[in-house]
C-alpha cells in the first residue's frame, strides 16, 4: 500500500501541518473490498506515492482546478540507438512506457481520464502533453469522455535531438491539448498575462523553447534522473495562462517534480501522484528549493498595466537615434548599425534589434531592448532606456 510523501509546502494556508512546517497527512486506507478510501482534505503540496488512478480516487469530487497529464508516450522502441561517433543515445526504455498492445494503452488512458475528469472542478481545465506516438489516441479518448478540446498547442523546441539514422525527419516538436470538461464550461484563461509575456501580442498556439539541458537537467550520478523531464518554462506558461494563485493543480505523472516546483512559484497549491520512488526522492529535494515569487510579483502577473508599444523605428523617426548610429553588446563585442527603417545591419545580415541579437548569439531569440547598447557621451546605455524616455515625453 502506498502512503503519501511528505513535502514542505509553507505556502499553503489550508493544509495541516506539523510543528516542522511539513504538510502532515496519513496513509491513505483501504475499504472491505479494497476500495481506497476517499481523503476528507485535499493533500496539498504533497506527493501521493502510489498508481494514478488509485491516487485520485482518493480525492473528493470536483476538488482540482486544473490537472497537468504527461503520461507515458508509449514509444514502442525496439533495440538500442546510437550515435554516428559510437555513443549510445539514453532513450526512454523504462518499465513504465511498456504496454503490450494498443488496447492496454487506451485502457490505461481512458482509467486515468476517468478519475481525471471526476475530481476536475466544472470550471476546471486538464491538459495533456504527448508525442506522436500517442497524443492522438489520448485526444480521442478525451473526446469520447466528453472534454472539450479548447487547443492544441505545438511546442517546437529550439534544441531537438537529431535523427541519428537520418531516415525520418528530425522529431522537434510535441502537442499539447487544453480541454475544458464540458464546452459550456467556463475556464480559467488569463489573456492578458500572455499577451504580456509575449511583448504585446497576442499569445500564439506555437511555442519556441529549448528542452531541458544544463543545470536544469536534474541528474543522479551523472545520469539524467528522468528520461523526459520538461522545462520549468512550459509548465510557467500553462500555469500562468490557466491557473490562478491559490489554484490546486494537480499532475498524476509527476516524475521528478516539474509541476510542483512551478506550482510553488507561482502561488498555487499542488498534488503529485508518483509511485517510483526515486522520482519522489528528486522531486522532493527539487521543490524544497524551489523559491516562491513575492505576492506583488503574482498580482501585477495576473493584471498588468497595459503600456503603448514603441517600435524601435519610431526612436529613428523621431530622432532618438540617428540614422547610422552604432549599437553594441554590452561586452562591446559585437556591433551593428542602425538603418532608416529601424532595422539594424551586421556583417551583411539585416533584421530587428531581436533578430540580430538572436543572429550575433547563435541563439534561438533574443530580447534586442535590453541586448544592445548605444553610447551617451564615454559611458554605454542599454536601448529600453531611450524607449521610457520616449514614452515620459509622449505620455499624455
Amino acid at each position: 500500500m502506498g502512503i503519501i510523501e511528505r513535502i514542505d509546502a509553507p505556502k499553503s494556508k489550508n493544509a495541516p501541518r506539523t510543528k516542522t512546517g511539513h504538510v502532515k497527512v496519513g496513509a491513505l486506507q483501504k475499504g472491505k473490498a479494497g476500495a481506497t478510501k476517499k481523503v476528507t482534505k485535499l493533500p496539498l503540496n504533497s506527493i501521493l506515492k502510489m498508481d494514478c488512478v488509485e491516487a485520485m480516487a482518493s480525492l473528493p469530487d470536483e476538488s482540482v482546478d486544473m490537472i497537468f497529464a504527461d503520461p507515458p508516450y508509449n514509444l514502442q522502441l525496439g533495440g538500442d540507438l546510437y550515435r554516428p561517433e559510437g555513443g549510445q543515445v539514453d532513450a526512454v526504455d523504462d518499465e513504465w512506457d511498456h504496454f503490450d498492445s494498443f488496447a492496454a494503452y487506451d485502457a490505461f488512458t481512458n482509467a486515468w481520464l476517468k478519475e481525471a475528469r471526476r475530481i476536475l472542478k466544472p470550471n476546471g481545465s486538464l491538459w495533456v502533453i504527448g508525442s506522436y506516438h500517442n497524443i492522438f489516441r489520448v485526444g480521442a479518448s478525451l473526446q469520447d469522455l466528453g472534454y472539450w478540446i479548447l487547443n492544441d498547442i505545438i511546442w517546437r523546441k529550439a534544441n531537438p535531438m537529431p535523427n541519428f539514422k537520418g531516415t525520418r525527419f528530425t522529431n522537434a516538436h510535441e502537442t499539447l491539448i487544453w480541454a475544458s470538461k464540458s464546452e459550456k464550461a467556463k475556464y480559467t484563461f488569463n489573456y492578458r498575462a500572455m499577451k504580456n509575456l509575449n511583448d504585446e501580442l497576442q499569445m500564439r498556439s506555437d511555442w519556441v523553447m529549448p528542452i531541458c539541458g544544463g543545470q536544469e537537467r536534474l541528474k543522479r550520478n551523472g545520469v539524467k534522473a528522468h528520461p523526459t523531464q520538461k522545462p520549468e518554462a512550459l509548465l510557467y506558461r500553462v500555469m500562468l495562462a490557466t491557473t490562478n494563485p491559490g489554484d490546486v493543480v494537480l499532475d498524476p505523472f509527476f516524475g521528478t517534480g516539474t509541476t510542483g516546483a512551478v506550482a510553488k512559484r507561482l502561488g498555487r497549491d499542488w498534488i503529485g501522484c508518483e509511485k517510483e520512488d526515486s522520482y519522489c526522492e528528486v522531486a522532493e529535494e527539487r521543490i524544497e528549493a524551489a523559491l516562491p515569487l513575492d505576492e506583488s510579483s503574482l498580482k501585477t502577473m495576473q493584471s498588468p498595466k497595459q503600456k503603448p508599444r514603441v517600435a524601435f523605428g519610431t526612436l529613428v523617426e523621431t530622432g532618438y537615434l540617428k540614422v547610422g548610429a552604432e549599437l553594441c553588446s554590452k561586452n562591446r563585442k559585437f556591433k551593428a548599425k542602425v538603418r532608416a527603417d529601424g532595422s539594424l545591419v551586421w556583417e551583411g545580415q539585416e533584421g530587428s534589434i531581436h533578430k540580430i541579437g538572436a543572429t550575433v548569439q547563435d541563439a534561438p531569440s533574443c530580447n534586442g531592448w535590453t541586448y544592445w547598447y548605444y553610447k551617451d557621451g564615454k559611458d554605454l546605455k542599454v536601448i529600453d532606456n531611450l524607449r521610457q524616455t520616449y514614452l515620459l515625453a509622449t505620455e499624455p
